[in-house]
């Protein structure tokens, strides 16, 4: 299920929204002119690893990734039997947590994501407020790699994307507007049925995806794959933190004023 527009106007522009979308883009269009051993590096130095962990507190733990294992919409293109040692660089680690929000490994990953923090991002910033939302927006990003790293602590494999992020914005989208009207595309072979459906229904299916998948592919490291618990662990954390808020300002769901 594709959602591709809603039915719930913000009161004033999108500022940090647009921005993150600019600013995800304009990296990428960057990461388009290297090649694939500059690649790699970006990928390695910026990506979030989550067995260099360790590393915070045990300096002498070892961490090697795989050489030119090239990340491409979170799967593993390209992956030779030579193993590259990492150094416990402290100031890396910690900053790649922010710096892989803002990484992508194709086109379709990119618009993804983009897509969908396009969508629901402008409400969730409209009522958190610009800087606000800035930082709830990047925090959930945190979040996310967090349980990814829960669930997969000794995985080698750089994670990229804004994933995390965006599905900190679903999960405070999906508390505060849940009967908000979505519009989505069903896709049922090679034909696309649209959609009109109430926002709980459309993030709670993209929710319980998520965990389904994730819960299908935890433990399986094979060089690769979505970070599902990421997606699951940004959701989480935005709905918590959404609810929370709502409730200690005294505000009200779509659910209170438009049952379906």
């Amino acid at each position: 299920m594709l959602p591709y527009a809603d039915e719930n106007p913000a009161d004033g522009p999108p500022l940090i929204t647009i921005g993150l979308i600019l600013l995800n883009v304009f990296v990428f269009l960057l990461g388009l002119r290297l090649n694939e051993p500059q690649l790699f590096e970006l990928h390695v130095n910026h990506g979030f690893i989550p067995a260099r962990i360790e590393q915070l507190f045990d300096p002498n733990a070892p961490v090697a990734v795989p050489a030119n294992a090239m990340v491409r919409f979170g799967r593993v293109v390209k992956q030779l039997p030579v193993m590259l040692q990492l150094p416990p660089n402290r100031g890396q680690i910690l900053q790649s947590l922010i710096t892989c929000q803002f990484l992508h490994g194709g086109w379709m990953h990119l618009l993804g994501n983009m897509l969908f923090l396009y969508i629901f991002g402008n409400n969730v910033e409209d009522r958190l407020g610009h800087l606000t939302y800035l930082l709830f927006y990047l925090a959930g990003g945190v979040a996310a790699m967090l349980a990814h790293y829960a669930m997969n602590p000794a995985s080698v494999i750089p994670t990229i994307g804004a994933s995390g992020a965006v599905a900190t914005v679903l999960g405070a989208y999906a508390v505060s507007w849940p009967h908000a009207r979505i519009h989505a595309l069903l896709p049922l072979g090679f034909l696309f049925i649209p959609l009109e459906l109430p926002a709980y229904i459309v993030l709670g299916f993209w929710f319980a995806s998520q965990l389904l998948d994730g819960w299908l592919q935890w433990g399986a490291e094979l060089g690769g794959g979505v970070a599902f618990f990421a997606h699951v662990g940004g959701f989480v954390f935005g709905a918590a933190v959404m609810a929370v808020g709502n409730k200690l300002h005294g505000v009200k769901s779509l659910a209170a004023s438009q049952p379906v």
